[in-house]
């Protein structure tokens, strides 16, 4: 990614407060009560927020979500043959006993990098002028490089947010305007190389064949390779 300075760059699209409420009813019904906003105090095009929901040790959703909002205030440049899938906001799960508190990703890059690669990717279509979607994979960097110290993995990729009910993953706010929710998955160089020659199919195969009882292993940053 390549950032330059534009004479719109802090012209920032904000969202519709009615679709904000139809935003957080839908987290709350899918996946739990927010109770952390992290702001974001400087934007460029969108203004991107991450919702973090809680651990809740008592169910089979023991882990943190952090979900962005303000991606989808703008569309994506997507083909002409899936225009219905111009909207879109990320999310991503973190192991229960991560640091989750802007003291620590302050503290340390190795507690934050999955907070930034939300807004960044959030934001990241809109100065590319692309999309993103499922079976995509995202390199930190080129060559890719480990996303932090903490983690050998080097990359994203994207599927459905399949932790949770098919309900979650699409919002429809108007005739005219569906989100559809989109989950970030740390990867390691060799799982991306192995979706660039056999397809993403062939790793997400490998995925749910390995982790399809333990999704806690599967978000670990420190998990084997799957190939």
């Amino acid at each position: 990614m390549h950032h330059e300075t534009r004479p719109d760059m802090f012209n920032v699209r904000t969202g519709d407060p009615g679709i904000i409420l139809k935003f957080e009813h839908h987290l709350e019904q899918h996946i739990g009560e927010y109770d952390t906003i992290f702001h974001e105090e400087k934007s460029d095009f969108v203004h991107v927020d991450v919702h973090v929901i809680p651990p809740d040790a008592a169910s089979d959703r023991n882990f943190y979500t952090c979900v962005t909002s303000g991606m989808s205030d703008m569309p994506m440049n997507v083909p002409d043959d899936c225009q219905s899938l111009q909207y879109a906001e990320l999310l991503i799960c973190l192991p229960p006993n991560w640091p989750m508190t802007k003291e620590a990703f302050i503290e340390s890059d190795d507690n934050y990098w999955p907070i930034r690669w939300l807004r960044e990717l959030a934001r990241y279509p809109y100065l590319a002028q692309t999309w993103i979607f499922v079976d995509h994979t995202i390199p930190n960097d080129d060559p890719p490089q480990p996303l932090a110290s903490n983690t050998m993995m080097s990359g994203m990729l994207i599927g459905f947010p399949f932790f949770f009910g098919e309900g979650f993953f699409e919002l429809k706010v108007s005739d005219e305007k569906t989100i559809h929710f989109l989950q970030l998955f740390p990867v390691y160089q060799a799982e991306m190389e192995h979706c660039m020659v056999h397809g993403a199919e062939s790793l997400w195969d490998k995925i749910f064949q390995k982790y399809s009882d333990d999704c806690l292993e599967l978000i670990d940053p420190r998990r084997a390779r799957i190939v």
